[in-house]
C-alpha cells in the first residue's frame, strides 16, 4: 500500500524521501508542472526588501541572482521551506512567516510598525501567476508599494501517471496528500477522466489547509483530514491520524 503524493517536482522528491523515513511507500503524481516565466525587471529601482510567497519564484530566478544586488536585501518568506532555498541561493537576512499568506503579510506589517521599512520605499513580491490572495494589495492599504514581478506559472496536468492509474485500480493506494487548491482540483479532474474518481475518493485526502479541503469536499470525498498548521510536518500528522491502524 502507498500514499499517493500530489505535490508538484522537484519538491515531491523531498517530501517522498521524509514520508518513507515515517514508513511509508510512496507513489509521486505530481498535479502541478512549474514553467519560469520571462519577466522585465525594473532596473535602477531602490527596492528595500523581497517578498516571497513560493520557493518556485525563487527558483525561476536563480540564474539572475548570482550577481543581483536583491541578495543583500531582506527577505520575506512565506515559510521555513522556502526561507531554506533563499538562503542557499545567498540571501543573509530572511524573515520567516508561518506558511500561508495571510502570516506573511502580517510579518510584514510588523516589520513596518517596528520601522524596520519604511513606506516610501517599494517592496519587491516575485511571484507565481495565479495567486491565492492578493498580498500587494493588502500591504498597498497599510502605505506600502508592492511592485509584483511574476516570476512562474504552475501548469496543471490533465493525467495521472499510469503507475497512479494502475494502483488504484488494484486498491494499493491508502491515502493521497494535497498541497494546494490548484493541485486538488486538477487530481479531481485527473481521476474523472481516467474514469477511477470512485476509488480515487474512497480513500483519505491529507490537506495541507481547510482551503485545500473545500476543493475534496465539494467533490464528495468522505475522509478528509486537515493539517493543524500549514506546514509539512502537520500535514504528515495528518496523514498518520488517518491511518491510525499503523500507529497500533
Amino acid at each position: 500500500m502507498a500514499v499517493l503524493l500530489t505535490r508538484p517536482s522537484p519538491d515531491n522528491e523531498t517530501s517522498g524521501e521524509a514520508l518513507r523515513a515515517r514508513g511509508f511507500e510512496v507513489l509521486l503524481a505530481p498535479m502541478l508542472r512549474f514553467e519560469p516565466v520571462e519577466s522585465a525587471d525594473e532596473p535602477g529601482v531602490d527596492y528595500q526588501a523581497v517578498i516571497v510567497s513560493s520557493a518556485n519564484a525563487l527558483r525561476a530566478v536563480e540564474a539572475t541572482l548570482a550577481q543581483s544586488p536583491l541578495r543583500k536585501l531582506p527577505l520575506f518568506a512565506v515559510g521555513e521551506h522556502t526561507a531554506s532555498v533563499a538562503r542557499d541561493l545567498g540571501f543573509a537576512k530572511v524573515i520567516v512567516a508561518k506558511g500561508d499568506a495571510g502570516t506573511l503579510r502580517d510579518r510584514v506589517l510588523e516589520s513596518l510598525r517596528a520601522k524596520e521599512l519604511k513606506k516610501k520605499r517599494p517592496l519587491l513580491y516575485l511571484a507565481g501567476a495565479d495567486l491565492s490572495r492578493d498580498l500587494a494589495g493588502d500591504l498597498g492599504q497599510h502605505g506600502l508599494e508592492v511592485v509584483t514581478q511574476t516570476t512562474y506559472r504552475m501548469v496543471a496536468l490533465a493525467a495521472l501517471p499510469r503507475a497512479a492509474c494502475d494502483a488504484f485500480a488494484r486498491d494499493e493506494v491508502e491515502a493521497v496528500l494535497h498541497y494546494s487548491r490548484r493541485s486538488a482540483a486538477a487530481f479531481l479532474e485527473a481521476v474523472r477522466n481516467a474514469g477511477i474518481e470512485i476509488s480515487a475518493l474512497a480513500v483519505p485526502q491529507c490537506c495541507m489547509s481547510a482551503n485545500v479541503a473545500t476543493v475534496l469536499h465539494e467533490a464528495g470525498a468522505a475522509q478528509v483530514k486537515v493539517a493543524a498548521s500549514t506546514d509539512e510536518n502537520a500535514l504528515f500528522e495528518a496523514l498518520e491520524r488517518a491511518l491510525p491502524s499503523r500507529l497500533a
